[in-house]
């Protein structure tokens, strides 16, 4: 009968192969969106945020090194990487921005003020 209609089985069967390609791609597809808005998104915004913080300290912010170390800035210099702080009464170190891990804001003493 295959050969009346003059087609190969090997060609008949080809024609489907394509749609079988795209259906063993798409759970890689969809592992890749997931990836990206639970994982690539968040960790884009984070970094962006901690940036625009390194760019807006100033003096008198008390500061958590990535060490651990609590401090108090005195001196931001201008067109550098360094920021001179106060870890304890009258010692001073000088810190690199991107070692700064947050800026600790100081909370109100009444919390029933804020409601």
């Amino acid at each position: 009968m295959e050969r009346l209609f003059g087609i190969s089985p090997a060609y008949a069967q080809d024609a489907g192969g394509t749609a079988a390609v795209v259906m063993q791609m798409l759970p890689l597809v969809l592992i890749f969106v997931v990836f990206y808005f639970l994982l690539i998104r968040p960790q884009q915004k984070k970094m962006k945020d901690h940036r625009e913080m390194l760019g807006q300290l100033k003096r008198g912010d008390r500061v958590v090194t990535a060490g651990g170390i609590v401090a108090t800035i005195t001196k931001v210099k201008d067109g550098s990487d360094e920021i001179e702080a106060e870890i304890a009464p009258n010692v001073k170190v000088t810190v690199v921005r991107g070692t700064i891990g947050s800026v600790l804001r100081p909370e109100a003493a009444n919390d029933e003020a804020k409601s």
